[in-house]
């Protein structure tokens, strides 16, 4: 391979819904730059790109898989992007490390939900995109609905720079209206036939007007001549497409190697070069880390700035590490070529890497360089998951270590709060891919089940309570008695109530307020007169009361949100000790807590799906079956927008439902939104099942 400086290099991410033909016009691709001599199928698994063993399982992209194409002196990087929301992690990484993308329309569908989906996320990283209208030659494909989706989804940013000699089993090929050239099926650039040259006629001189809005130049030339030549055209394009505001069509069939040519060409002239530092410090960015059979660990890296070359040594700038690339590849798919140098705006990998996990910085020592980390999607599916064996535990939680540090979108958290171990992705096929790789790759058996829910406990009224701790059993006794009072804490503070029937002023002697780490607060109050109980002994009162808050006298679950004032008790001068006034406060603040009006607290999330809108009706019935308030409701570009806040409790496969509800075509997402008080029945539930579970333990 060649050496290609940062003018010559493209980096695009293909982008697109499932089944849009991503990975087949990626092996066209990589035919016309005679990175192979032979284009691989999906059906046959014998692809660049989808070469992992559980993509060819589900003959589906599964992650994201760097390509590259070398065509008419420039290199062409392109990372195939998986299509579906659960695997969407691998189009995050693309975005950090891509210029530009390929959004691939599939033509017997139009614009889908994920079409939809993968436009969005480019716009919120304004990503210039150009469309590729993808099996123009399939029994089903219709341009003329296509054209209509697009416009309706897109409006005003599509421009057409081509349109199909036919479509559906009927296509030969495409006319193209920049060149004024006819692509037929074997690749060949004719004139364009008589039948068309109307169409293209109308059709140039409405992609030449929308070329000159972009440059000032451009339009007064139109406005002179009435004509642009294809080089201002092109020029035109490019302000258009880098600023977002034009979206470029072209058609093309991946499958039969038709007008795939003539894109890559469109790439290799409008698309933006890598916008990074040529000179300076070598520096890379690792958007993608593996582990592959006969390699072991890989790096998927970005050169940031500089010239990289084998040998070079570096440093992770976070902790101070040496690394020495020994070796650097450029990398098209399982293939790697050993190179000697890559500069900057390149991609290539590198093997074995100490320190080469995906989000990390590699520069020269004492560069000062860094780049921040990729952020990622919060997940939107939650397991528990355990190992069948209890002696397996240990070897699984490596084996989730290792597939999260290969996959960020997967999270793995134990909660001493639910004592469980939670995973977290991006829907139920997401965490069937890790189970599986746990069963497959490392051997375990493990169960995957509903995790508990975090609910919280606290009080809506006013209550008191005292308790006498005093224990004697020969030598030194234990004697300690509380007083306390408590309260929900919410508003200004009030310090008069109503105490065995008398109204009482409590005077504030000393007070600690808490943030609690799992949310809410507890005020403490030490309101005691008259030396009742002596202030050492306050610290031990608040420890019992903690040690309460942490397992809430309804279910367990951490209580919040309270206010508690000591104003009474008694101590002994020899048996009061620091133990009884913990047991004394943990005792007095539960039977108090009981008798206050005590509520428990779920966590509701914020949900908002995009569904056709054929299936709302579905979709919100089920969000009410779920006990989600529907909230502010809309539509966009042909898609219904719904907005509700639901239980989490309820939310367990959601992601399957919804896709059984609308034949995969919604997506959704969820974020924690706020605690709420949970309806008085299912509190009736929850603590019937609390007091079988503690019967049971005892």
């Amino acid at each position: 391979m060649k050496d290609y400086s940062t003018k010559d290099i493209r980096n695009v991410v293909l982008l697109g819904a499932t089944k849009s033909g991503k990975t087949t016009l990626a092996e066209s691709m990589l035919f016309e730059g005679k990175v192979i001599d032979r284009r691989g199928t999906v059906e046959d698994k014998n692809t660049l790109s989808d070469n992992d063993d559980l993509e060819k399982l589900n003959q589906r992209s599964i992650y994201a898989t760097p390509l590259y194409s070398e065509f008419d002196g420039t290199k062409i990087n392109f990372i195939d992007a998986p299509g579906s929301d659960d695997f969407i992690g691998g189009a995050y990484s693309a975005f950090r490390v891509c210029e530009s993308g390929i959004l691939v329309v599939n033509g017997q569908q139009g614009v889908e939900v994920g079409t939809e989906s993968a436009v969005r996320r480019a716009e919120e990283k304004k990503l210039p995109l150009i469309i590729a209208v993808n099996q123009m030659d399939a029994e089903k494909s219709d341009w003329d609905n296509i054209q209509h989706s697009m416009k309706e989804s897109f409006g005003g940013k599509i421009v057409n720079i081509q349109f199909p000699a036919g479509s559906g089993l009927s296509f030969k090929g495409v006319v193209d209206v920049i060149t004024n050239k006819f692509y037929n099926d074997k690749g060949e650039a004719l004139d364009i036939p008589a039948e068309y040259a109307d169409e293209a006629e109308e059709m140039r001189g409405s992609l030449i007007e929308k070329a000159a809005e972009f440059d000032e130049e451009l339009m007064m030339k139109y406005f002179d001549e009435g004509t642009l030549s294809e080089e201002e055209i092109a020029k035109g394009l490019n302000a258009g497409i880098e600023s977002g505001d034009v979206y470029p069509v072209f058609c093309v069939s991946g499958k039969n190697d038709i007008g795939v040519r003539r894109l890559l060409e469109f790439i290799k002239i409008t698309a933006p070069a890598p916008k990074v530092k040529e000179d300076g410090p070598a520096s890379l960015f690792i958007y993608k880390n593996d582990v592959e059979q006969h390699l072991g660990e890989v790096s998927f890296f970005k050169v940031m700035s500089g010239t990289l070359t084998a040998g070079l040594d570096l440093e992770d700038p976070v902790t101070g590490n040496k690394e020495r690339l020994s070796a650097i590849y450029a990398v098209a798919g399982s293939k790697k070529e050993p190179v000697t140098v890559l500069h900057a705006g390149d991609f290539g990998c590198a093997v074995k890497l100490k320190n080469g996990k995906s989000s990390t910085t590699l520069a020269v020592a004492n560069s000062g360089i860094k780049y921040d980390k990729i952020a990622y999607p919060a997940p939107k599916y939650r397991c528990a998951i355990k190992a069948k064996v209890q002696q397996d535990e240990q070897k699984l939680g490596d084996a989730l270590k290792k597939i999260a540090s290969v996959d960020p979108t997967v999270v793995v958290e134990y909660s001493k709060e639910l004592r469980q171990t939670i995973l977290s992705g991006n829907g139920e096929q997401h965490i069937n891919i890790v189970k599986w790789l746990i069963n497959n790759e490392y051997k375990l058996e493990v169960e995957i089940f509903a995790p508990k829910v975090p609910y919280r406990e606290t009080i809506t009224k006013v209550a008191t309570a005292q308790y006498r701790h005093k224990k004697q059993s020969g030598g030194a006794g234990q004697f300690g008695e509380v007083h306390l009072l408590v309260c929900p804490a919410e508003g200004e503070l009030n310090t008069k109530f109503k105490i065995d029937g008398k109204d009482t002023q409590l005077n504030v002697k000393t007070q600690d307020i808490s943030e609690m780490e799992w949310g809410g607060k507890l005020e403490f109050y030490n309101c005691v007169v008259g030396g009742a109980i002596d202030l050492g002994f306050m610290p031990a009162i608040l420890k019992g009361i903690k040690e309460k808050m942490n397992e809430g006298p309804l279910t367990g679950s951490y209580a919040r949100d309270i206010r508690v004032f000591v104003y009474d008790g008694k101590m002994h001068p020899v048996d009061s000790k620091e133990i009884a006034f913990i047991i004394a406060g943990r005792n007095a603040f539960k039977e108090a807590f009981r008798n206050a009006g005590p509520k428990i607290l779920e966590p509701i999330y914020n949900v908002e799906v995009m569904t056709p809108s054929e299936y709302q009706g579905a979709v919100m019935s089920d969000l009410q079956n779920r006990r989600g308030m529907l909230g502010d409701m809309g539509a966009d570009k042909g898609f219904a927008i719904l907005k509700a806040r639901v239980p989490l409790a309820e939310l367990y496969r959601y992601s399957t439902t919804l896709s059984s509800l609308t034949a995969g075509s919604a997506t959704f997402t969820m974020e924690f939104a706020d605690y709420q008080p949970v309806p008085g029945d299912v509190q009736t539930k929850l603590l019937a099942e609390y007091a079988a579970q503690e019967q049971d333990e005892d």
